[in-house]
């Protein structure tokens, strides 16, 4: 099985993925985020670097799929290539840091891409609202993550929110994090797992 998880900045993916790889002994496929060659240049020089920064993570969540495809276990996947397209990409043209002309021939690799990229069985949504991001993005202290704008933050949980109200590839658990710890308490954690269990034997019903 394919299992992937999707959030903004700060909602916790790659912790819940390492955790749920571990209880249920996944292989997990995270996010290259220390060893992106331009994260940190476009977090200083967001117009510059937008096109780049996203090539990158859409070229590195295509690697990805194909070796979960090829691959004979259950993996869990940190964030979804459809989140570089429709949240990350989308809003960076909106907001002006991607121009029309870098948006069009992304789009047009995206599109090449998706054609033979088959959907997640399962994707879990982490919802976090600004607060619970903020909080997150500050306790784990990355210094290039203190560029982030709270006005950048709260644009794209909108386009999460309307990527998830009309999502209709596969079957989708949506989890709150805004009052849950998964990661201090065990029994928030116990709870996660629990929804994910049921989640993943209906995919067998």
């Amino acid at each position: 099985m394919h299992i992937a998880i999707a959030g903004n900045i700060g909602s916790g993916k790659t912790t819940l993925a390492e955790k749920l790889a571990k209880h249920f002994g996944w292989k997990a496929e995270l996010e290259s985020v220390e060893n992106n060659p331009y994260l940190k240049d476009f977090y200083e020089d967001m117009e510059k670097w937008a096109f780049h920064l996203q090539i990158y993570f859409l070229n590195s969540r295509f690697t990805q799929i194909k070796k979960i495809r090829h691959n004979n276990q259950t993996v869990i996947q940190d964030r979804t290539i459809y989140e570089d397209a429709y949240i990350f990409a989308r809003n960076l043209h909106k907001i002006g840091k991607l121009n029309q002309r870098d948006y069009e021939n992304y789009l047009g690799v995206f599109d090449s891409m998706i054609k033979v990229v088959e959907a997640p069985d399962l994707l879990i949504y982490l919802k976090a609202d600004l607060p619970r991001l903020v909080e997150r993005i500050q306790k784990r202290g990355r210094d290039y993550e203190n560029a982030i704008r709270l006005d950048y933050l709260k644009t794209l949980n909108d386009h999460y929110r309307d990527w998830i109200e009309s999502y209709d590839l596969g079957k989708l658990l949506i989890i709150d994090v805004n009052n849950i710890d998964f990661v201090e308490s065990v029994n928030d954690l116990s709870d996660v797992i629990n929804r994910v269990d049921i989640e993943i034997n209906g995919l067998f019903s």
